[in-house]
């Protein structure tokens, strides 16, 4: 959600009417999450001005790691510079950081593409914003989701109940520091999920949804307490003995 709203904030800043905007001073601190949308909170630093130039060679863009040679427009600017200067920052500053570990498996691939590409400045701002979009609809889909048996049948649903909240065994990446909730597209890919931890028995599936419009799944390692809840379904393995007890 970061790094996307990021993305469409650069997005702007390189087509705004004033023209491509680059961020002179660009750190984290200078950010903020407003209403789930990433937020500038200083302009003083930001500069309309591209590098003048002459010929190619005057048109390197430096960082303390890396550069990147640019092109010397027939106007005597360097191309793209403001762009590719705030797309590279994004890359160090975020990416780097949010991007490798909190995605489902079988985005983890396309998301590693987006790094490699904007750490070497292959893509453009234009074509980040193509690459997040389509990881974007694959996740709110579904259509990530490999081909797999079906394991949703291995489970008793219990429609209206829910578990007593409390501290149960953790995972990654939580919502909670309680416990393992997690977003999920359906509760086959959670029965799947379930499957995959050695502890869980159990999953409870509530109305409460995140960002994108997935449903969030509580994974628990047991079942007792259940309590009366409308909007909750709670998920059973049939296997346990607790399972087959009920």
């Amino acid at each position: 959600q970061i790094c996307l709203s990021l993305v469409k904030l650069l997005f702007y800043l390189a087509h705004s009417p004033l023209g491509s905007i680059v961020l002179l001073d660009f750190q984290p601190r200078q950010f903020v999450m407003v209403d789930g949308n990433l937020k500038v909170t200083d302009m003083d630093d930001a500069s309309t001005e591209e590098l003048s130039c002459k010929e190619d060679n005057d048109c390197t863009l430096n960082f303390p790691n890396k550069s990147f040679p640019l092109k010397c427009s027939m106007a005597g600017k360097c191309e793209g510079i403001n762009e590719k200067k705030n797309l590279f920052n994004a890359y160090r500053y975020f990416f780097t950081y949010l991007l490798p570990h909190s995605a489902p498996p079988a985005l983890r691939p396309l998301l590693s593409d987006i790094l490699n590409a904007t750490g070497d400045l292959r893509y453009g701002i234009n074509e980040t914003m193509r690459a997040f979009e389509k990881v974007l609809h694959l996740y709110k889909s579904g259509l990530y989701l490999q081909k797999r048996p079906l394991l949703l049948k291995d489970y008793i649903s219990l429609k209206g109940f829910r578990t007593v909240e409390g501290e149960d065994y953790k995972c990654w990446p939580s919502y909670s520091h309680l416990g393992c909730l997690l977003s999920i597209h359906s509760a086959e890919e959670a029965a799947a999920i379930c499957n995959s931890h050695l502890q869980c028995q159990s999953f409870i599936i509530t109305q409460h949804r995140t960002w994108t419009g997935r449903p969030l799944a509580s994974f628990q390692s047991s079942w007792a307490d259940l309590i009366p809840d409308a909007n909750a379904v709670v998920y059973i393995k049939r296997s346990s003995s607790s399972g087959e007890r009920l």
